[in-house]
């Protein structure tokens, strides 16, 4: 196995992606003396802003590829939609984590979904539609009610539409442009949780604990940690189910997968993201090592011992909505002070310019010695901005 990448304070590690998750590994490379290059096509990158250099070109960019190549000692992604091409260019040359062939799995629905059923992991019933004979298959009855769901670039709950029956089935697909779907049976739930796992290169495996989340409108609100209403034997399940399904890909890197906790006490697994995830963001503030620690571990091949939570925590997430004034009117700011003044509150805003409806701004970790404290301050966290309690 390759030797270690030791912080030396020259040694460079590259992300492709300049969102938010970029930035966030760029901060935790830097703090271990690492140099930092992001490739993104975006002027304004988050990520770039604060790496040491920004690449400014687009992924499949030949030129650009070679440079980060050529700079850096290893290559990671920040976020799904980076074409897997370029991780297959990138490994030609230079090590990448997590590997193109596990980026493919969770760029394509219906692959990820066949891995899960490989891998033995529940999954909700489901079947393609890729063509219309697909809309008149007799065991889509046994899906109704359900969820289409476009088989690529849908997140957030873009590119998803509920369907009740044969009829709106038709009507979504048409609406989704007929692009390839999965249509997914629609379970009665209790809670969604999620698990990151962090893999080496040597197999060793380590995880955060497990994180309860709230969802509205398809993206992440609120996650809690430790996860109140997730029983530990389910907790544990969901670690293994985690772990099995990164063994199965040999992935190196950090891994989220989501779950659903259904009404019959089972789990079954929603969808992976080969990344740090937005539910796993308290980690920078209630855990001695957070994800994206793990992320530049696992990609400089450097020990991966077990995260340990020091805080309970309750992470809001920050939408552009918070700066609309009202139709318009220009952007207001919130009430940072008063959110300020609460104990235990870390704000993280990601240097982004325009706030827009339902894009992801920052978030806000609130800490304390016990759940039920860090839930009250949260609370009062989300009233100062006037976000919905939960």
């Amino acid at each position: 196995m390759t030797s270690p990448l030791l912080p030396d304070g020259q040694t460079c590690l590259g992300v492709l992606g300049g969102g938010q998750l970029g930035r966030m590994f760029v901060h935790a490379a830097q703090t271990l003396g690492f140099r930092t290059v992001v490739l993104d096509p975006d002027a304004d990158s988050p990520a770039g802003a604060a790496a040491h250099h920004h690449l400014r070109a687009p992924y499949l960019d030949a030129d650009a590829l070679a440079e980060l190549a050529s700079r850096c000692a290893a290559v990671t992604t920040e976020f799904e939609n980076v074409p897997a091409a370029a991780l297959q260019t990138l490994a030609a040359s230079v090590p990448v984590a997590p590997a193109a062939a596990a980026v493919a799995i969770c760029q394509d629905r219906f692959a990820e979904k066949r891995h899960f059923q490989r891998s033995e992991v529940p999954c909700a019933p489901f079947a393609t539609i890729a063509a219309d004979a697909d809309l008149a298959a007799p065991g889509l009855d046994a899906l109704l009610p359900g969820i289409l769901k476009t088989t690529r670039l849908g997140y957030d709950g873009k590119g998803q539409v509920a369907v009740p029956s044969r009829q709106a089935l038709a009507d979504a697909w048409a609406t989704l442009g007929r692009a390839p779907c999965v249509l997914e049976k629609r379970l009665a739930l209790q809670r969604e949780l999620s698990v990151i796992v962090a893999r080496g290169a040597d197999g060793a495996l380590v995880h955060l604990p497990v994180q309860q989340n709230l969802h509205r409108d398809g993206i992440l609100a609120v996650t809690q940690v430790p996860a109140p209403d997730v029983p530990k034997a389910t907790a544990r399940d969901a670690v293994t189910l985690a772990g099995r399904l990164a063994a199965s890909m040999d992935y190196v890197g950090v891994l989220c997968v989501e779950f659903f906790l259904v009404d019959d006490g089972s789990l079954v697994a929603n969808e992976m993201a080969p990344r740090p995830h937005n539910s796993g963001h308290y980690s920078v503030d209630a855990c001695d090592l957070s994800q994206f620690d793990l992320q530049v571990r696992t990609l400089a091949r450097l020990p991966l011992p077990a995260p340990r939570q020091h805080s309970a925590a309750v992470m809001l997430n920050l939408l552009g909505d918070l700066w609309q004034a009202g139709p318009g009117a220009p952007p207001r700011t919130p009430d940072w002070a008063a959110v300020l003044a609460l104990p235990g509150v870390h704000l993280h805003l990601y240097g982004k310019t325009q706030p827009r409806p339902g894009r992801k701004m920052g978030h806000l970790t609130v800490t304390a010695a016990d759940p039920a404290r860090a839930r009250a301050v949260a609370l009062q966290a989300a009233a100062c901005l006037g976000l919905p309690a939960f």
